[in-house]
């Protein structure tokens, strides 16, 4: 793909469609990712696309036999194994889209059925209830359920705005709760009988004890998030550092041991082994890969499954035992990929921002992509990133900021961006820029992010027209007061405390819109979105593309069918990679 574009030009990309051959590309390979264990930790179940599309794959731990659960055309998004060990529970996304549908499947594949996410609704935090055939989960974020699998009996918990259940006591009596906003969430302990809500901590993951009275919960009331248990002594921390974050835990189902992932270093990970009996801890060593998501006990506590990933090390899923660490579902490393570098500097008000730094062979200065995650709460981290070495691959460098907003770094760097203190986090793009050209790793800089990092993306090439030669919006917001009419109407309410209310802040956030300022824009721009996108609706993009057409911008639009809010189909991502590093090189070249 050569030349200018200053038209509409729109491309609509079906599944499997590629335009040039050029080899193999990091992303064909596949990922396995989401484990849950059998009750007795012998086999796994998880969700790969090694079909091209994610699907559920159970395997017995120690053999290389795999049997695909088949749930339908929809990709899925997640797994759980039943602690009674008959029944699967399945998060799938049809269309691609962020809205999420749940299906019970036995695990030999029989007895398929839907049991929420109905119509235009989406269900998601689903947990089977230790030793009770009772699955948890919240529709709409403002009802909470319990699932009978066997007679289909549904449930009501609890009702509320902005609400998720986390776990329900054995005597089906009390419920914990997640409530509240994004940046603003707490755990309430809820009173089934009288509706009475106890606070318990700031934060959104908790879960009961065995006994149904204890609560285990990662803690965000401080800087940093801690391991506490709440019991009728108090309030104790069990897992605390000065300097790393708590990022999740899971509990055995006796209540005995606590695995704890750390996030260490900028988003390096650590897990340990926590005996919550005698407060002893082990951690385990060598882990397999930089990165680590997802920790699942079985439910007799003999083996731990979780996600391990790296630099050209796509998602596998290992298991730890007694025995050590053995890989259930994993693709070795490419030997020659590009490790990245952790680098610290100083924005321009002096708040301290990190970012990981693929440099290609040869001396620099080289031409430099910089990649802006989406969340914003999310974390760029050194795991699996086939664009960022196949870039590398050309001789381009990629540097993969956390500015401000992003998780991993406390309570006040994650929220340093609200409001109309977005503005901030607009000037550390500059920032970034001017510390890798003064740095000497940069001669010319494109910028491409997705989700909020396409916001990013178009709210600095608006706001600094001259900074960058080539820019990429993969799904991100261009006007505000249209993304909250169009989103899903629980995404729109739990965002207001991240980007500001759509009437009561409407002037702030017309003034943040890049859409606003969009005749500054004059930076060859390719657009790509998701088809069935319901979280950032498809007119995000297409009023950046009309506005680049109607003034002559240079411009691609990248359109992908079945695809929502992210590329789940192997296919869609292998033709993105294509078109993204054929964009970056023709104008970074």
């Amino acid at each position: 793909m050569t030349g200018q574009f200053n038209r509409v030009d729109v491309t609509v990309l079906p599944m499997g469609w590629t335009n040039r051959e050029t080899g193999s590309f990091p992303s064909e390979v596949s990922g396995s990712w989401s484990p849950a264990l059998s009750p007795d930790g012998r086999h796994a179940a998880y969700v790969s696309d090694r079909s091209g599309r994610p699907q559920i794959w159970v395997q017995p731990v120690g053999s290389e036999l795999t049997f695909l659960v088949d749930t339908g055309e929809a990709p899925v998004a997640g797994v759980q194994w039943s602690t009674g060990g008959g029944w699967l529970a399945c998060l799938v996304a049809p269309g691609g889209a962020p809205r999420h549908e749940i299906w019970l499947v036995r695990p030999d594949g029989s007895e398929l059925h839907q049991i929420a996410g109905f119509g235009d609704g989406t269900a998601d935090n689903m947990r089977w209830l230790p030793g009770r055939s009772l699955l948890a989960f919240t529709e709409n974020l403002n009802t909470a359920l319990l699932v009978d699998p066997v007679s289909g009996e549904r449930s009501v918990v609890a009702r509320g705005e902005l609400i998720s259940l986390l776990d329900v006591a054995p005597g089906r009596d009390r419920a914990l709760l997640r409530i509240g906003p994004r940046g603003d969430r707490h755990i309430v302990v809820r009173d089934l009988l009288t509706g009475v809500d106890e606070f318990v901590t700031a934060g959104e993951q908790a879960v009961f004890g065995p006994d149904g009275e204890t609560v285990y919960a990662r803690s965000e009331s401080g800087e940093l998030p801690v391991l506490i248990r709440v019991a009728k002594g108090g309030v104790e921390v069990l897992a605390a550092s000065e300097t790393d974050e708590v990022e999740t835990f899971t509990i055995t189902a006796d209540g005995r041991t606590a695995a704890v992932l750390w996030n260490v270093r900028g988003g390096l990970s650590e897990l340990s082994l926590l005996d919550l009996d005698s407060g002893g801890r082990r951690s385990l060593s060598p882990l397999p890969g930089s990165v680590i998501s997802g920790p699942a006990w079985c439910f007799d506590g003999s083996t731990l499954a979780f996600t391990a990933e790296g630099p050209g090390q796509p998602h596998g899923v290992w298991v730890s035992t007694a025995g050590g660490i053995e890989a259930v579902s994993a693709e070795p490393a490419a030997p020659n990929a590009v490790r990245p570098t952790l680098e610290t500097f100083a924005a321009h008000d002096g708040l301290t921002v990190t970012g990981w730094l693929f440099r290609p062979a040869g001396e620099g200065p080289h031409p430099t992509v910089l990649w802006f995650h989406g969340g914003p709460e999310a974390q760029e981290r050194p795991g699996h990133g086939p664009l960022f070495q196949s870039l590398t691959d050309r001789g381009i460098a990629v540097f993969a900021p956390n500015v401000r907003g992003s998780s991993g770094f406390g309570r006040s760097f994650v929220n340093a961006d609200n409001l109309g203190l977005r503005y901030a986090a607009i000037e550390d793009v500059r920032s970034c820029a001017r510390y890798l050209s003064e740095s000497g790793v940069a001669s010319t800089m494109g910028i491409m992010g997705r989700s909020y990092g396409g916001y990013l993306t178009l709210a600095a090439l608006t706001t600094f027209p001259d900074l960058f030669a080539v820019g990429i919006d993969v799904c991100g917001m261009s006007n505000f007061a249209t993304f909250y009419e169009h989103t899903e109407p629980w995404i729109a309410a739990a965002a207001v405390s991240k980007y500001g209310d759509p009437v009561a802040d409407r002037e702030l956030l017309a003034d943040l819109s890049p859409i606003t300022r969009i005749d500054r824009l004059r930076t060859p721009l390719m657009i790509v979105h998701g088809e069935n996108d319901s979280n950032v609706p498809v007119i995000e993009a297409e009023q950046v593309v009309a506005a680049l057409s109607a003034r002559g911008v240079p411009h691609r639009y990248l359109l992908f069918p079945g695809e929502g809010h992210e590329l789940l189909h192997r296919t869609s991502r292998a033709d993105y990679l294509r078109e993204t590093v054929d964009w970056l090189t023709t104008y970074l070249s």
